[in-house]
């Protein structure tokens, strides 16, 4: 059974209508600061750590670059204090990234 024909059992008075739908997507722009975003390296626990600081936009566009970069070099990670604490020492990759994206980056510590 076809799910238009399971469609018009279940509503007998409903017309479909013919014209064609349509999705407005709103891009989300990330706010760029003039000053540069603090890229170092720590050792928490034993284990490498790369945080990153420094950002001066809406905390909104923080947690989403947050997961941007998470998702895109697929480490763990979370924010806290205003900072990106990923695991792991992605130093280079975050800055080059960071830098594509239209950011200034400055390396601190190691």
């Amino acid at each position: 059974m076809d799910l238009q024909e399971q469609l018009k059992k279940l509503f007998p008075d409903h017309t479909p209508s013919e014209e064609p739908e349509t999705s407005e997507e709103m891009v989300h722009e990330l706010y760029i600061q003039k000053e540069p975003m603090i890229c170092k390296y720590e050792k928490r626990n034993g284990k490498p750590t790369t945080i990153i600081s420094g950002y001066e936009g809406e905390p909104e566009d923080f947690k989403l670059l947050a997961k941007e970069i998470k998702t895109k070099f697929a480490v763990g990670g979370g924010i806290k204090d205003g900072e990106i604490v990923l695991q792991g020492d992605y130093r280079e990759k975050i800055m080059q990234f960071l830098k594509d994206k239209g950011f200034k980056t400055k390396r601190v510590g190691g």
